[in-house]
């Protein structure tokens, strides 16, 4: 018998950020340009990085626009 276990995740992290003009449309927080980087892992062991670029809000953290 044979089984397979998949343990894939994703983490997203702020690299950089500068504030920007704006607010959020959820929260009402200030907006700020970030560059982000995601990172998917199997097994704990990264093999796909990705970096891109994002407005995002201050307050509660809402991806307002992305720039794949």
């Amino acid at each position: 018998m044979v089984c397979f276990c998949f343990l894939v995740d994703q983490t997203r992290k702020v690299r950089r950020s500068k504030p920007a003009a704006g607010i959020c449309s959820r929260c009402g927080g200030g907006a700020s340009v970030a560059d982000m980087k995601t990172a998917t892992r199997f097994c704990h062991v990264p093999f796909y990085w990705k970096t891109w670029r994002a407005i995002i809000c201050t307050f509660c953290g809402a991806i307002l626009r992305s720039y794949h």
